[in-house]
């Protein structure tokens, strides 16, 4: 396992992160692994040398978290890189946001949520304090709170200790900036996988100006390239999966033909269809960091495989251009 500098912290994490949204189960996920299976998962992680476990309250409303909670009794905290995050909540007002099942979660900032919000989480994860502290997502009106201020409630916790670094997610060029501005910003997280891409057009290069690290999540379009999908699936109405674009009828066809004219490429690497398009990601500079899904051990082995393959420019150059044709 490869490991990188977290922003300018000084906090070495590895270059794969385990993140945990789909362990939480709940109504997004179709119910999830059993909680044993989760626990087991995320100890797997560890012992293969992936020290950053990144988890949310958001994440089937705290559900996640617990199951964190959980495993990290099992291994040495000390080694742990955790991260959790504020900013969606659903014990208190703010503005409305998703609806999970018959619950509805709201987007709130304020500073006396933030603090709220992370004495919630040390009491679930059962820990006195957070390596990194992310704003899950921007605060919007009615409930908007400026970011300076969401950010002096972040400075201050990591005065007092509770956090050890501050990050950002699904935020705008605009709203980083606003960051830098007010706070040493540590890790950003974009969404990136080789069939999106978009955070190569500013997101990166704002990263690499700033020595933020770019944590890129859906690696694996939240399955779709594990290539292990058939092509008669569908996902049930509610599903994580149900209104997002490579998942739709025909265009799902199309990624499983191009998954299938990788096969030479996995030959070539020694490595399985998931593997490479993990190794792609982790392939595109030494900003960018990479949070995988995995919910089961097994999935934990073949996943941190894919941070020591080094593919060379061709290669990822091909998978590029095949990957922008089916855009075309």
């Amino acid at each position: 396992m490869r490991y990188m500098e977290l922003g300018s912290s000084g906090i070495q994490f590895s270059k794969m992160g385990l993140g945990t949204w789909a362990i939480g189960g709940g109504p997004a996920w179709s119910g999830g692994p059993s909680e044993q299976n989760a626990v087991d998962t995320i100890v797997e992680a560890v012992k293969q040398g992936i020290n950053m476990v990144d988890t949310a309250p958001g994440y089937n409303f705290g559900a996640s978290e617990g199951i964190v909670g959980k495993a990290l009794k099992r291994v040495d905290r000390e080694k742990v890189i955790l991260v959790t995050k504020c900013g969606v909540v659903w014990n208190r007002k703010g503005t409305v946001w998703n609806k999970v099942g018959d619950r509805q979660l709201y987007r709130l900032l304020t500073p006396e949520s933030v603090k709220l919000e992370v004495e919630e989480s040390l009491d679930r994860l059962g820990t006195d304090y957070i390596d990194l502290y992310m704003t899950h997502w921007p605060s919007v009106p009615p409930f908007e709170t400026p970011i300076a201020e969401t950010v002096g409630a972040l400075n201050e916790l990591k005065t007092d200790g509770k956090i050890r670094a501050i990050g950002a997610a699904n935020v705008s060029i605009s709203q980083i900036k606003e960051y830098v501005d007010c706070c040493e910003l540590d890790l950003v997280q974009g969404k990136y996988s080789v069939l999106d891409r978009a955070v190569e057009d500013e997101l990166l290069p704002l990263c690499r100006e700033n020595k933020i690290t770019m944590q890129a999540y859906s690696p694996l379009e939240q399955g779709l390239l594990t290539g292990t999908i058939t092509r008669d699936y569908r996902p049930e109405p509610g599903n994580a999966r149900a209104n997002k674009k490579w998942w739709q009828p025909g265009n799902m066809e199309r990624v499983i033909d191009m998954l299938d004219e990788w096969k030479p490429l996995c030959d070539k690497y020694d490595c399985t269809i998931p593997t490479l398009c993990l190794a792609w990601v982790m392939n595109q500079g030494g900003e960018v960091n990479l949070l995988t899904g995995a919910t089961a051990p097994d999935q934990v082995d073949m996943n941190a495989r894919a941070a020591d393959i080094v593919i060379n420019e061709a290669d990822l150059c091909t998978m590029r251009e095949m990957a922008e044709a089916l855009d075309a």
